[in-house]
């Protein structure tokens, strides 16, 4: 149970989120209010407000960051793609929950058995979804992309970008202080500062020790953000001149070594493949890798529900690597199959929240699937269309981009574009085991988009900028007087 710590940490994270866009540039605030709230504030704890989502570490750092820029700080954040496409598909991630409401009326009712033996059964009901639950799914929704916003915006020049791989790099190379320290003696912290320990302890011992989860859902989320501060580090070596390209190599080799430490077999082989693209590879094959992986990422999920997915070779391969990686990965197939025939029964819009995309018990509502991947809580939630709304938003910068720097020469191609490509790619495929998509995530992807749209559509958001000043000024009460005098 969180403690008082715990919630008041959550209450004022806008206000320590205010005092950073005082202080810091706006990128660098956008940056360490979202990502040093995903990093540091307590995990579980959330409050639980009538008519809108659960406010928690991703949500409120999100909504206060937005809320700062466009509200406080007057600034200009676009939610509407340039490409059509993108616009598509930002419209089916947003609008396609309706339909998900509307067919999601009727309640599920289970029989509970009695331990005696009652003339009446007692029974249990899942809830129906109503109206008014589709305000507050339609804003989770938007809450989920406003990263997606800022990074889009904010975060998609050259300049901008190495920023976000710098705070990248610099809030891990924090963060690995109190990782090696519950590697050496577990992991104790959120349970030290919050008063609670956040998952199944047994999950967080390996090989003989201990791997780190500080403030994390899970060790596993932990691990994909040390790798993204690899490739980070990695490309900042690239780019970086004579007299900084030992220390960002320095920091890539440690950050290597504390993903190592973290004893997650996906995790370390993202590491092992994307880090020699990121420090050798052209941008175009490190884009290369980026779709494939994105490509097999949308592409597993339809297969899987098709059933030409090979899990039994699979399995016996994993079996012959090791045992316990195999025992997890079969519990895996066989939670995906469970929820695969639950999904069966209204594959288009999905079963909707409250939880009624679980498998439960026929006369007990008991749980007895317990879903690991991001994709089939999506698609059991929201069907096939929101499934492709969400990949196709996550996705989609990978082939926008790829679009145009194939056109183009090395040099006039932004450092880090492919490593945050790359970021984003190793992220879709850890969502195929684990649902470890995150705010970073989403800032990742918008920085992606953003920087395609700049090749694309040259001068876009300058002219914007333009545009929004220039009507600002026009607002201004002595301007409009000048105006009116003069007309």
């Amino acid at each position: 149970m969180p403690n008082a710590l715990a919630y008041l940490m959550l209450i004022a994270w806008p206000v320590i989120s205010l005092v950073m866009f005082r202080r810091l540039s706006l990128q660098h605030a956008i940056l360490w209010s979202i990502i040093g709230g995903y990093l540091f504030l307590p995990p579980i704890a959330e409050f639980d407000l009538p008519l809108v989502p659960d406010m928690d570490k991703d949500s409120i750092p999100a909504v206060a960051a937005f809320f700062i820029c466009v509200v406080i700080l007057g600034k200009k954040v676009d939610i509407i793609p340039r490409h059509p496409a993108m616009r598509a598909l930002l419209a089916l991630f947003m609008f396609s929950v309706v339909a998900t409401v509307l067919t999601n009326a009727d309640p599920i009712i289970f029989r509970v058995l009695p331990e005696a033996e009652p003339i009446v059964f007692p029974t249990y009901a899942l809830p129906g979804l109503r109206w008014r639950d589709l305000g507050s799914v339609m804003i989770n929704q938007l809450i989920f992309l406003l990263p997606f916003f800022l990074g889009r915006r904010y975060l998609s020049s050259e300049s901008q970008q190495k920023t976000l791989v710098l705070v990248l790099l610099t809030s891990a190379l924090v963060y690995s202080i109190p990782s090696l320290i519950e590697v050496r003696l577990s992991p104790q912290i959120n349970t030290w500062i919050y008063g609670f320990f956040q998952h199944d302890f047994s999950q967080t011992i390996r090989q003989g020790g201990f791997r780190p989860i500080v403030f994390l859902p899970h060790s596993l989320w932990l691990a994909l953000f040390v790798v993204m501060s690899v490739l980070a580090a990695a490309s900042l070596a690239r780019a970086a001149d004579a007299k900084d390209k030992i220390r960002f190599a320095l920091a890539t080799t440690y950050m290597f070594a504390v993903l190592v430490l973290c004893k997650s077999i996906a995790a370390l082989a993202y590491g092992l493949v994307f880090t020699p693209f990121v420090a050798f590879a052209s941008y175009r094959w490190q884009m290369r890798l980026a779709l494939t992986l994105g490509l097999i990422a949308i592409v597993y999920p339809m297969l899987r529900n098709i059933g030409v997915v090979p899990v039994d070779a699979i399995l016996a391969k994993a079996q012959a690597f090791s045992p316990e990686r195999a025992q997890s990965l079969g519990f895996r197939f066989t939670n995906e199959g469970l929820m695969l025939e639950r999904a069966a029964d209204k594959p288009w819009f999905g079963w909707g929240g409250w939880g009624r995309n679980l498998v439960r018990h026929s006369e007990t509502g008991e749980i007895v699937s317990i879903p690991d991947g991001r994709w089939i809580l999506v698609f059991g939630t929201y069907g096939w269309v929101g499934y492709i709304a969400e990949m196709g938003m996550l996705a989609g910068p990978l082939v926008l981009l790829w679009a145009e720097i194939r056109k183009r020469a090395a040099a006039d191609i932004s450092p880090f574009a492919a490593p945050l490509a790359l970021m984003l790619a190793a992220t879709l495929v850890d969502m195929l085991l684990n649902a470890t998509l995150t705010p970073v995530t989403w800032l990742c992807a918008g920085a992606v988009l953003g920087y395609a749209e700049r090749l694309r559509y040259p001068g876009l958001f300058e002219l914007k900028r333009a545009l929004f000043d220039g009507n600002q000024i026009l607002a201004q009460p002595s301007v409009a007087k000048t105006r009116r005098s003069i007309l």
